[in-house]
């Protein structure tokens, strides 16, 4: 069937809506674009003069100005579900005047919206209840690379920590983190998730179900740890995301070119379909579509490794591949370390292995269109657990995993009623890293002792002290002490520049900084308790949870 493209087109709308009303016989022959497709007495689309007008066939109508490229309605089984704060679901927030095209080609329908540099793609299959969408960013003329579903208030539950009640609850940061009468807090950033963690976010009612089905981000930023909003929910409505490129506790520079298909997804209340998810989706049908920077999976290889020695088997470890193009990454079997990557896009990647989320093994691999590159063995040499310590507070696997409130930190404000104290001071040997706190604040708990004893063999030499953290705010890093001497101030460094620790994201860049400790700071009498303090240096400044910060990953003290 040859495709045709139109802005508006009178003859096909007339038909579209003859078949959808029932003045067509549903055995009748149509001509025109219509014929032979699926569904033909419902599927296809019409000009209501200010939208695309789709119907999918199955049970899902939605609209897409062709004046801007909005989703101006997601109508399922006749109800109405966008629309909140009498906004459209779109780009970003909005890309404004656009150029919106539609076409048919056999039992898909395609729109595709031109904002300038930036194209982005709706599509429709006969018979599905899903919305596939791409977006094509190829510069920074958007500031960011995400979608929005606005869905209208009153359709489902408003229960989970990134929703609030702004008639009940009270701001207490920035004017998007709520503290609620009960003393827990919300915010549309606390999602609990990293992208790996999920394929799929949304809401159900036990009847009906509204996914945002992610892709697999290969031009995202932020590797398979990052973690940003996913939803909002509030007694004014709710927002579904697809966070591409946010700028908040972003790692990386921002990657441009073909990202998708993601998929809004209607179901009768269960989980989307797993074929939508992205390491399963099958974008054969995509190859026709003609949209700008596709590679379908004949231009596309994959990485697969022997094993990976070295390993702890007390962790995960996920293997990913990045450069300026792109990012992809995948789980290492437990056993063997056995690794396989599937459609990467061509090129050189550097190589990471992570043990947990820190970093422990760096390479460098080139894919070939159509090819399965081969890795031996990958041998762990860097994993800093495996140096001899006389102590050690924590694990060091890139996270503040098992460290007072981390495990609360990623969908809840720090001031949060459930969070135990900041402050506490650790005593090796009696605490259990459980009572160390998983951040500190210069304006907190700064400050935090460790109370330690050395025999006479290890008072009498130097040692080296080492603080793992998984990322700072504003420019916050550890300084020490140790009895009597003070270390100096070390560099500050690279870290997001947005607020990270009280928005649910413990996640940056792991550094590790080192200490020269002298012989001559220790305790003589070892019947006595050595006090390293941990304080936090920055020459920026702020209040309470917002003042200059670190996330801790794991504290020792070397032999």
């Amino acid at each position: 069937m040859s495709e045709q493209e139109s802005t508006r087109e009178p003859r096909l709308r007339r038909r579209t809506l003859l078949a959808a009303t029932g003045a067509i016989g549903a055995g009748a022959m149509i001509e025109g674009p219509l014929a032979g497709t699926a569904s033909a007495a419902a599927f296809g689309y019409s000009d209501d003069g200010t939208n695309y007008v789709i119907d999918t066939g199955a049970s899902l109508v939605f609209k897409v100005s062709h004046v801007n490229g909005d989703l101006t309605s997601l109508a399922y089984k006749g109800t109405e579900y966008q629309g909140f704060d009498g906004k459209n679901s779109h780009v970003e927030s909005g890309l404004g005047a656009s150029t919106v095209t539609i076409s048919q080609s056999g039992t898909t329908i395609l729109v595709k919206v031109v904002h300038g540099t930036l194209i982005h793609y709706y599509a429709a299959r006969s018979g599905e209840n899903n919305v596939y969408l791409w977006t094509n960013k190829a510069d920074t003329s958007v500031s960011a690379t995400r979608y929005i579903v606005r869905v209208k208030p009153g359709l489902f539950p408003n229960t989970d920590p990134d929703a609030w009640d702004s008639t009940t609850d009270t701001v207490i940061e920035a004017a998007d983190v709520f503290v609620k009468p009960d003393g827990t807090t919300r915010s549309k950033h606390y999602s609990g998730l990293r992208v790996t963690d999920y394929d799929y976010i949304g809401w159900s009612t036990g009847s009906v179900g509204l996914w945002m089905v992610r892709s697999n981000h290969e031009k995202a930023s932020g590797g398979p740890f990052y973690r940003s909003l996913l939803r909002h929910h509030n007694d004014g409505g709710g927002g579904l995301y697809e966070i591409l490129y946010y700028g908040e506790n972003q790692t990386e520079a921002q990657r441009f070119g073909l990202q998708g298909p993601y998929v809004i997804a209607f179901t009768d209340g269960g989980a989307p379909a797993s074929a939508l998810y992205a390491r399963n989706i099958d974008t054969s049908w995509a190859d026709s579509l003609g949209l700008t920077g596709w590679t379908g999976a004949s231009g596309r290889g994959r990485v697969a490794g022997v094993g990976i020695s070295g390993r702890d088997s007390a962790y995960p470890y996920t293997v990913g591949l990045a450069n300026s193009d792109a990012q992809f990454w995948g789980t290492a079997d437990a056993g063997s370390g056995y690794f396989s990557i599937p459609k990467v896009l061509p090129g050189t990647y550097t190589l990471t292995v992570f043990k947990g989320e820190l970093g422990v093994y760096t390479g460098s691999v080139t894919v070939t269109a159509g090819a399965t590159t081969v890795l031996n063995t990958i041998a762990v040499v860097n994993d800093p657990a495996t140096a001899s310590a006389i102590w050690r507070i924590g694990d060091w696997n890139g996270t503040p995993a098992g460290f007072k409130n981390a495990g609360l930190m990623t969908y809840a404000h720090p001031s949060d009623i459930r969070a135990s104290a900041w402050t506490g001071d650790f005593t090796v040997g009696s605490s259990s890293a459980g009572s160390f706190p998983a951040y500190i604040w210069k304006d907190v708990n700064n400050g935090i002792a460790v109370y330690f004893k050395l025999t006479a063999a290890q008072a009498a030499a130097a040692h080296v002290l080492r603080i793992g953290i998984s990322t700072n705010y504003i420019n916050g890093r550890p300084q020490v002490t140790v009895n009597g001497w003070t270390s100096s101030v070390p560099s500050p460094p690279t870290e997001p520049s947005t607020r990270t620790l009280t928005v649910g994201s413990y996640r940056g860049n792991n550094v590790t900084f080192t200490y020269s400790v002298p012989a001559s700071a220790w305790l003589t009498d070892t019947s006595q308790y050595n006090v390293l303090r941990i304080y936090v240096a920055s020459g920026s400044s702020g209040t309470a949870y917002l003042s200059p910060g670190v996330s801790v990953d794991a504290i020792d003290l070397l032999a």
